[in-house]
């Protein structure tokens, strides 16, 4: 019995989407994913893989991958520092908890911080 997964990969396209099974540059399916989230969202701050560097982590927002691109990149324009979007958590440099925690009442979220 043989188990066919589909391609993962191909020399012509590079990287397959296991979902939709098209390249990864023009997949469909990976905006249409949408974050589980609670009610309420925490701000953290972590280290975690960085050589101690500092980041302030943003999570339970419940929102989809392109919302949440255009999140981070308000956020990180308040706070004047970069940052990035990896797996439904928005990462912004630097110890900026306090900022972000009032942003994003001023957006109507419920709030919390989370960490030390």
């Amino acid at each position: 019995m043989r188990i066919d997964f589909g391609s993962v990969y191909s020399t012509e396209h590079g990287k397959i989407c296991p979902d939709c099974a098209k390249p990864l540059s023009s997949c469909v399916c990976k905006d249409s994913v949408v974050y589980e989230s609670d009610g309420t969202v925490r701000v953290g701050r972590s280290t975690k893989g960085r050589k101690g560097k500092g980041v302030t982590t943003v999570e339970g927002l419940g929102l989809d991958v392109n919302a949440l691109k255009k999140l981070a990149k308000e956020l990180k324009q308040k706070c004047g520092t970069g940052g990035t979007v990896k797996n439904g958590v928005i990462e912004i440099q630097g110890e900026q908890r306090d900022l972000i925690v009032s942003e994003l009442i001023k957006k109507g979220y419920i709030v919390k911080k989370s960490g030390s």
